[in-house]
């Protein structure tokens, strides 16, 4: 019985993984790309310089731009970008890596959008705070309450039981046994301990924790990579091209690799991109939605470079690793396929601690981001009373999250965060005019300042 809905689970990921779903987040990309005149490009670097400019006096809002941009990326930046980019290449061959990419590139413009509508549509709270995302642009801004409210529904599902939790609390806990000798209970004990120190303190303390970690974090992980790639500058050039000819002709076996079409390339990328990145699934926008700003328009560009962080920088670093050093055609998968990788590239003792300590930094603050979104969702749905309930009830399922190995609950949180796409898109889509209406006033505000500076 239980085998038989194990498998009718993972076929329904499947399918709500699957084409469709892809497509309509690419194509989502697609089309504010092309409609905001390649904003991602044009204006990458003026997003860029925003990160570090202070011009938001009076302005709404609970914590800096920077601090928000830090805590969306502490969701995003997570297993998936050692142990995801990992499997897209052990599944879709190095053409995986170039569909990541592009997967990225578009959804920049589509985390863009989202996070400009979180802003616009946001409203204060009964405790004076920022609330914000999906939920509330579905509500208001397209008027679909019933979206809305579904949302908010799957948003708690995958904070409670996805993302946010089990998966994160496992990596840490395993990696700590296997590295350190740390016993299960003492490192679950000690992660329940510091996520309820920080979380109980709301989205300043988390924020706070965010801003600190994950710019240590990233750059500690891709020094790490960049050590790697200049033992190895020579062959650099080679594992590029590999990526770009292996992303339109098929990979053929190798070693351990099984060989790979062009269309597991394609969707194993995409899939394990947006899986990374989040862009179109309605998390990050509930990050953005606290930022103090002035304008929506702005913190939507703060916001894309979000995606240009997670997957262009470090995704790719973690691939061309992988590449290089030809970890990628061994026997080893995930989480063993990186460390290999780094053992290879440096010496087995960076190869066991450079991915064991990323996986520590990267999954904690994960856990600390979705903690985030989960109350908002939850508090959308019950109200600001309910806020202690739902941090009591998270902080005892991270307790719990290391002793449970329950493989059809984690089928069951993914399938949920893909299904957490479908409304924020149709909200995007609804919504269009709205993007593209901002976007101008905010760019005619830029020539101006332009032309008056010159």
């Amino acid at each position: 019985m239980l085998d038989a809905l194990h498998t009718v689970l993972e076929t329904v990921d499947d399918w709500v993984w699957g084409p469709p779903l892809l497509i309509l987040l690419v194509g989502t990309g697609v089309y504010f790309t092309l409609r905001l005149g390649l904003l991602q490009i044009r204006y990458l670097p003026r997003a860029l310089a925003f990160l570090f400019t202070r011009d938001n006096t009076g302005a709404k809002g609970d914590i800096s731009s920077f601090a928000a941009l830090c805590t969306a990326l502490s969701a995003t930046i997570g297993t998936g970008n050692i142990v995801g980019v990992a499997t897209a290449i052990k599944t879709g061959g190095p053409g995986a890596l170039f569909w990541m990419w592009l997967a990225a590139f578009f959804g920049m413009a589509t985390k863009y959008a989202e996070c400009l509508l979180a802003v616009k549509y946001r409203r204060t709270d009964a405790k004076g705070q920022m609330a914000g995302g999906p939920m509330y642009y579905l509500e208001d801004g397209l008027g679909q309450r019933w979206l809305a409210r579904l949302f908010a529904f799957f948003g708690v599902a995958v904070a409670f039981f996805g993302i946010g939790t089990f998966p994160q609390v496992n990596a840490i806990t395993d990696a700590a046994a296997l590295s350190f000798g740390i016993p299960v209970s003492v490192s679950a004990t000690v992660l329940t301990l510091l996520v309820a120190m920080v979380i109980l303190g709301g989205i300043t303390s988390i924020a706070a924790v965010a801003t600190r970690i994950v710019p240590f974090m990233a750059l500690l992980y891709i020094g790490a990579c960049l050590l790697v790639l200049g033992n190895n500058i020579s062959a650099l050039p080679d594992a590029v091209a590999l990526v770009i000819r292996s992303a339109f002709t098929p990979t053929a076996a190798a070693g351990g690799f099984l060989g790979a079409t062009i269309m597991l390339a394609i969707q194993s990328g995409i899939a394990r991109g947006v899986f990374s990145n989040e862009a179109g699934l309605g998390s990050a926008p509930i990050a953005a939605a606290a930022a103090r700003t002035h304008s929506p328009a702005k913190q939507g560009m703060v916001a894309m470079t979000g995606t240009f962080f997670d997957t262009l920088i470090i995704c790719t670093m973690t691939g061309l690793t992988l590449v290089i050093t030809g970890a990628w055609q061994g026997e080893q998968a995930g989480a063993a396929m990186t460390s290999e990788a780094f053992s290879t590239g440096l010496s087995a003792f960076a190869g066991q601690y450079v991915v064991t300590i990323g996986l520590v930094f990267f999954a904690f603050t994960t856990i600390l981001g979705w903690s985030y979104y989960g109350e908002k969702c939850f508090t959308y749905l019950f109200g600001v009373r309910g806020v202690r309930i739902y941090r009591l009830i998270y902080i005892l399922l991270v307790g719990v999250g290391a002793f449970l190995t329950l493989d059809m609950i984690w089928i069951l949180a993914d399938i949920v965060n893909g299904l957490m796409a479908v409304p924020n898109l149709i909200g995007l889509i609804g919504l269009r005019h709205v993007v593209i209406a901002e976007t101008r006033v905010f760019l005619d505000g830029l020539r101006d300042e332009k032309a008056a500076s010159a």
